[in-house]
C-alpha cells in the first residue's frame, strides 16, 4: 500500500504512514449479495431451459455490477436472478404433473379396451 499524501511504501495493515504519519483511508467492503448462480443453473438443467437460461443471465450479472460499484443494480440482478429461478422451477414442477397426469390417463384409457 502506498501513502495516499506522500507516496510513500508503507506495509500492509500498518493504519499511518512511516514517513508522514498520515492516517490511512480504510474502505467499508462492499455488502455481500447472492447470485444465485448456481441455483439457476440446476433449473435450467433439470426444469425449465428458457427460464433457466434468463436466470443465469441475471445471476452472471450480480459479481459484476458488484465489481463495479453498482450496489443497487447488483442487488436488483439478483431479484431477478431469483425471481426467474423459481419460475423456471414451477414452470418444470408443473410439466412434471402435467406428464404425470397424461401418462396415467395414458394407462386408464389403454387397460378400457
Amino acid at each position: 500500500m502506498y501513502c495516499t499524501r506522500c507516496g510513500t511504501s508503507r506495509p500492509d495493515g500498518m493504519s499511518i504512514c512511516p514517513n508522514c504519519g498520515t492516517v490511512a483511508q480504510t474502505f467499508a467492503q462492499p455488502p455481500k449479495v447472492q447470485n444465485y448462480l448456481v441455483p439457476s443453473i440446476l433449473v435450467t438443467v433439470c426444469c425449465c431451459v428458457p427460464a433457466g437460461i434468463v436466470a443465469i443471465v441475471f445471476a452472471a450479472q450480480v459479481n459484476s455490477k458488484l465489481g463495479a460499484g453498482d450496489i443497487s443494480g447488483a442487488q436488483d440482478s439478483a431479484r431477478l436472478a431469483r425471481m426467474w429461478t423459481w419460475i423456471a422451477f414451477g414452470c418444470g414442477v408443473l410439466a412434471a404433473i402435467t406428464y404425470a397426469i397424461l401418462f396415467t390417463m395414458g394407462g386408464v384409457l389403454g387397460n378400457m379396451h
